[in-house]
């Protein structure tokens, strides 16, 4: 016998119903709150991460400034194996746009390679807008010193910011690269590899 607990509504409407596991090994427990009137989420509520991104350099760059601005040659991740979930970013001269509002762990890798100077560090910065114009610096990182000397020098270094974007026409993310002197390079992997990435998740509702 099915053990099934069932609600209507008072008048019209639809109805609730709550039933026991068929197996006797499969026992299952709800239990709730200890808080005042709340809501029960669903699967289909935004529980858990409902969107993640990446995309990458596609090209290599030589820096032409010790500070500047990664805006041309993104490509969404389309390699073998890539999962995604959700809607995309979207890219336009290195600016990018939130699919939805929310709150985005950003996290920018940069990989960069030493040609002909001496490089003591790379620096890789996330900068954000909320009015659409002006972008401030809210996340850097360094290459530590210890790789420093000569020319045919890899340097990496992440950042990471957390983005309580409320309005996705006004709040956006660009991304630089910063080094001791201009002419290195940030690289992109020639076989379909994330050197210079980017990666967005929403975590939650802002």
């Amino acid at each position: 016998m099915t053990a099934k607990i069932k609600l209507n509504a008072a008048s019209g409407g639809g109805s609730f119903s709550l039933q026991a596991p068929s197996s006797s090994s499969n026992n299952r427990v709800i239990t709730l709150p200890d808080i005042a009137d709340g809501t029960l989420l669903t699967s289909s509520s935004g529980v858990g991460i409902t969107m993640a991104d990446q995309w990458r350099v596609s090209t290599d760059r030589n820096l032409s400034s010790i500070t500047e601005t990664i805006d041309s040659n993104w490509e969404r991740n389309d390699s073998s194996g890539y999962g995604p979930i959700g809607s995309a970013m979207t890219e336009s001269s290195g600016i990018f746009t939130f699919p939805s509002t929310g709150i985005y762990l950003i996290s920018f890798n940069l990989t960069m390679y030493s040609i002909s100077q001496t490089q003591r560090y790379a620096g890789a910065l996330i900068n954000r807008t909320t009015d659409n114009t002006t972008y401030n610096t809210v996340a850097t990182s360094y290459t530590s010193g210890g790789i420093s000397t000569g020319s045919g020098v890899y340097m990496s270094a992440e950042t990471k910011f957390l983005f309580d974007v409320i309005d996705t026409a006004n709040y956006k993310v660009l991304f630089r690269a910063q080094c001791e002197v201009a002419s290195p390079q940030y690289i992109s992997g020639s076989t379909g590899e994330s050197l210079t990435q980017v990666t967005f998740l929403r975590l939650g509702d802002t």
